[in-house]
């Protein structure tokens, strides 16, 4: 069993934090940067009387999670981009049958192969617009080791809570960087499960929401007789072509996640009471912004940061509410800009400039400090 106190990289504490989480099943395909995720649970799950599977295919890896679920297992996979594009019609089959799992995403450079043993952040639209059809999602931008353990037990979570696919995006270099890991004790740790059903079976209606709109939820093999289809269907389960079922449905399923986003959005402030320049940043990125901010300050340059530790929901109103009390933002991200757009239109009219680095290695501290100098004489 691993020690209280570990030196040790991301994706082992990404493990980690699955199995405080409840995690008893994986179901998984090897891909760099990803596998050693895979690699340590084939190794803890029969020690902790889970289950580990490898499959032939990210496909296979993905639905047998969704199956797992329906048993009443926590269950969760690992990939990187090109495995998570092969998983994105079976995630919209676990929104439409509410199906809670974690799909972790170990971002590497891309498109198709790209650049296997090195890091991006060209994934994180990835999880909101990749499936088809009108749907929200939650998707979490770990920044350490440490975080790639506590974000991981958040989004077993926040999955278990809303009945829904949570992903955790992490660029290369968190899932390789190793550095001080502490795991909590079992009774300091606050583990969600979800809702089950207690009615007559009689009378259960599967997907018959609560007042917080996720319904309780029955496994497969018990007293409760259902029916759960990736097709439009009505609280039954039963399939339905009328247009006010599925625009009951579609509405709901996003409301249960848009109308709780207070309750699940996570940021860092890091020295915005006086700042005029805010650099908005998530995952590695956010760590060179810290040292660039703090030197700044010493040259009189009033900069801070917000850092995005959730992206999906999106965090619009933290966002708009800085950019009013701001002259500038800058966003730094390891991409040509995909945070940025949502950024700017949540920020307008205060400037919003840019600094891409579609590459694998992340912005460096003296690189932002430049970035930030250049806005600040604008």
């Amino acid at each position: 069993m691993p020690e209280k106190v570990m030196f040790t990289m991301g994706d082992i504490a990404c493990a980690e934090g699955a199995l405080s989480a409840g995690c008893r099943y994986f179901g998984g395909y090897p891909i760099t940067p990803a596998t050693e995720i895979a690699e340590w649970m084939s190794i803890r799950m029969p020690q902790v009387g889970g289950a580990y599977v490898q499959y032939e295919d990210e496909i296979a890896s993905i639905t047998s999670v969704i199956g797992a679920s329906w048993t009443g297992t926590k269950a969760m996979t690992a990939t990187s981009g090109p495995g998570a594009s092969l998983m994105l019609e079976a995630v919209g089959l676990a929104v439409m049958t509410e199906t809670p799992l974690v799909l972790v995403n170990i971002m590497r450079g891309g498109p198709s192969t790209g650049q296997p043993t090195k890091g991006q952040q060209g994934d994180v639209m990835q999880p909101k617009w990749g499936s088809h059809g009108d749907y929200q999602i939650i998707a979490l931008t770990p920044a350490s080791v440490q975080e790639m353990f506590d974000q991981t037990v958040q989004a077993f979570n926040l999955a278990e809570r809303f009945r829904t696919p949570v992903f955790v995006l992490a660029d290369e270099t968190v899932g390789h960087m190793r550095e001080r890991l502490v795991i909590p004790d079992e009774k300091d740790l606050k583990i969600e499960n979800r809702k089950l059903s207690t009615g007559p079976p009689e009378e259960y209606l599967p997907f018959k929401p609560d007042e917080d709109l996720v319904p309780p939820m029955a496994l497969l093999g018990s007293k409760y007789q259902f029916y759960a289809t990736g097709l439009t269907h009505d609280e039954r389960g039963y399939p339905s072509d009328k247009e006010d079922v599925q625009i009951n449905l579609i509405t709901r399923l996003s409301d249960k996640i848009l109308k709780n986003s207070d309750k699940i959005i996570d940021i860092e402030r890091f020295m915005l009471e006086d700042a005029k320049i805010a650099v908005i940043s998530y995952g590695t990125p956010s760590r060179s912004a810290k040292k660039a901010i703090k030197d700044a300050r010493r040259e009189g340059i009033k900069a801070g940061m917000l850092r995005f530790k959730t992206v999906w929901p999106f965090p619009e109103e933290q966002v708009t509410q800085l950019a009013s009390e701001l002259d500038h933002i800058i966003v730094a991200e390891q991409n040509l800009g995909q945070m940025y757009y949502m950024v700017r239109s949540a920020a307008a009219p205060t400037p919003v400039h840019l600094m891409p680095k579609p590459a694998g290695m992340p912005q460096l501290p003296h690189e932002i400090l430049d970035k930030i100098r250049l806005v600040n004489s604008i």
